[in-house]
């Protein structure tokens, strides 16, 4: 008869040990070891040719196995020799690396030298398997982030400044009243503020009227705009250029570099026969180097002359 003694533990105090490789996945290794007692050993090279013995069920990297020894071997290659296998007793398609190492147990037992070995001691001996599992568990997946939606505040400022709530000055151009904040104005353009209101004072009237003279109030308008939202209204291309050379001044003048930049690439995709002149006078009091480079290569082209020639103004000149 055959019974066997389980002896099984798992190596790290019953966690598996994880092992990084150089791939993003994860090796993890987990061991067991294993005994198989036979206790009346002639009895066994009594039974049939084909019968095997089998341990108990025993548990390594969450599968189950067992050992099976055939005293007769297990074909006719094997069959003067006593046959020792691990078999996997669950039916598992998932691959893994399994290495097992078998070794004869003594009375106390310690492995033993199978060539060592030439006798079974009170009709018994005891088979050892130490089990080592490694298989590769693939990353898991990466955290799902959350992307922040674009941000919206120059939509509320935008807001601001077209509801009018809580406005303290007030502008008039060109006859239209266009209300405003002070602190806005202050936080992004200081030169404005300093133009136009001199050294902030705690208990400044509030609703102060300030004529501002130098620009129309379309233009004044998207300034304003500009200053609140960070960006230009829309509008047509002929608008578009008119209200670019406006705004590029204001620009200028109030010390509004990005609006600046804009309106001088806006021009410089729109430099024509009708425009060139007017541009340089703007490249020339208002430092706008792309802007001037626009230009002169307009001039090296064959038929700039002609188009220039023929516009109304070189006509009413030459008239």
């Amino acid at each position: 008869m055959a019974t066997s003694s389980i002896a099984s533990k798992v190596a790290g105090g019953g966690c598996p040990t994880p092992l990084r490789s150089a791939a993003v996945s994860t090796v993890v290794t987990m061991q067991a070891y294993h005994v198989l007692k036979i206790d009346g050993f002639s009895g066994t090279l009594q039974v049939h040719r084909y019968r095997s013995l089998s341990s108990f069920p025993f548990n390594v990297g969450g599968r189950s196995w067992y050992i099976c020894c055939h005293p007769h071997g297990k074909n006719n290659i094997s069959k003067d020799f006593i046959s020792i296998y691990l078999v996997l007793h669950d039916d598992i398609a998932e691959a893994a690396m399994v290495q097992a190492t078998f070794s004869l147990l003594d009375q106390h037992g310690k492995p033993d030298d199978l060539e060592k070995s030439g006798h079974v001691q009170n009709n018994c001996f005891a088979i050892g398997v130490h089990v080592v599992i490694t298989k590769e568990v693939p990353p898991p997946p990466p955290p799902i982030v959350a992307v922040p939606p674009s941000s919206d505040m120059h939509l509320h400022y935008g807001d601001l400044l077209s509801s009018k709530r809580c406005t303290d000055v007030e502008f008039l151009v060109g006859g239209v009243t266009l209300a405003a904040h002070r602190l806005v104005l202050t936080v992004r353009s200081p030169i404005f503020v300093a133009e136009h209101f001199g050294p902030m004072k705690e208990g400044a009237n509030i609703n102060d009227v300030v004529d501002i003279n130098d620009m129309d109030a379309q233009a004044f308008k998207a300034l304003l705009n500009f200053i609140y939202m960070d960006t230009l209204l829309e509008m047509d291309q002929e608008e578009d250029t008119t209200m670019a050379q406006h705004l590029l001044v204001a620009a200028d003048k109030y010390g509004q570099e990005r609006l600046k930049v804009i309106c001088e690439e806006r021009l410089s995709n729109h430099v024509d026969a009708d425009s060139v002149a007017t541009l340089l006078v703007l490249t020339d009091k208002h430092n706008c180097r792309r802007l001037n480079k626009a230009c002169i290569e307009f001039f090296s082209s064959p038929t700039a002359l002609a188009k220039i020639i023929e516009t109304d103004e070189f006509q009413s000149e030459g008239s």
